[in-house]
């Protein structure tokens, strides 16, 4: 009867440790699925979210060692946990936002900016739409569940359980996240823009030579039939640009931080 009840002592024992790992694991996973791309979409169920979040923490708790115990850890280390988190589901985030910024301005230039602007659960206009669900479309087809595990595990080499990442570092890492998604957002929208430019141009100096001429009545037909047809070619090389911009993101996402 004694060894019996030292073997469930012993068991129990076991099992708490496992539990305190997956809780400690979670708080980092569950933040980053929270916010990460297709995955933590608003129009994703809160219940899909949450089996979405533990099944990337059974992936990524195997590979995760050196957790401070559950008697003399206390609150820190899972505060942690979700800090570290929520930097890298706004990192990811960001690709999302750049998707958005580049289709509003293609939007603007290209005088689509109230077509179904409702359509989604954050208005924006269609080719904002347009370009998010073809961007989630090209990143979970790229296998972006896999290299968010990937990510994930290496980040505990980055940044330890249980530490919080620097105020500075931090600091400089945000900021060149965000400077990094609105240069590629306008660089994604350079065609949309620089086309109406030209044309803006174009349709001035004709005016200017036929002031009779009532060129807003061509020039606004003209400027949204040829803004459909540059979407058409210019938005394969944006997702494929866009795409190699996620995925060097998720080789070394803390490159500021050490």
């Amino acid at each position: 009867m004694t060894d019996l009840l030292a073997q469930l002592t012993e068991l129990t024992g076991i099992a708490s440790g496992m539990l305190w790992l997956g809780l400690v694991v979670f708080m980092r996973v569950g933040a980053t699925v929270s916010l990460i791309p297709a995955f933590g979409e608003q129009s994703v169920p809160q219940r899909v979210r949450l089996i979405l979040a533990l099944a990337f923490t059974a992936v990524v708790a195997p590979a995760v060692q050196d957790v401070p115990s559950l008697e003399q850890a206390g609150i820190l280390p899972l505060l942690a946990e979700t800090v570290i988190g929520l930097l890298l589901g706004m990192g990811l985030r960001l690709f999302i936002l750049a998707l958005q910024t580049a289709g509003a301005m293609a939007a603007q230039a290209t005088t689509l900016s109230q077509m179904f602007g409702d359509a989604g659960p954050e208005p924006q206009p269609a080719i904002g739409n347009l370009l998010v669900m073809a961007g989630l479309a090209v990143a979970v087809a790229a296998g972006l569940h896999v290299r968010a595990a990937e990510m994930l595990i290496l980040s505990y080499q980055m940044l330890p359980v249980g530490q919080f990442p620097g105020a500075e570092d931090v600091a400089q890492w945000g900021l060149g996240q965000i400077s990094h998604a609105f240069a590629l957002a306008f660089s994604l929208a350079a065609p949309f823009t620089i086309a109406a430019l030209l044309y803006n141009v174009a349709l001035g100096v004709i005016n200017r030579a036929m002031p009779a001429l009532m060129v807003s009545f061509i020039g606004a037909p003209a400027l949204t039939w040829g803004g459909l047809v540059l979407m058409v070619v210019v938005v394969p090389p944006m997702l494929m640009l866009w795409s190699q911009a996620l995925q060097g993101f998720l080789d070394a996402p803390f490159q500021a931080l050490r």
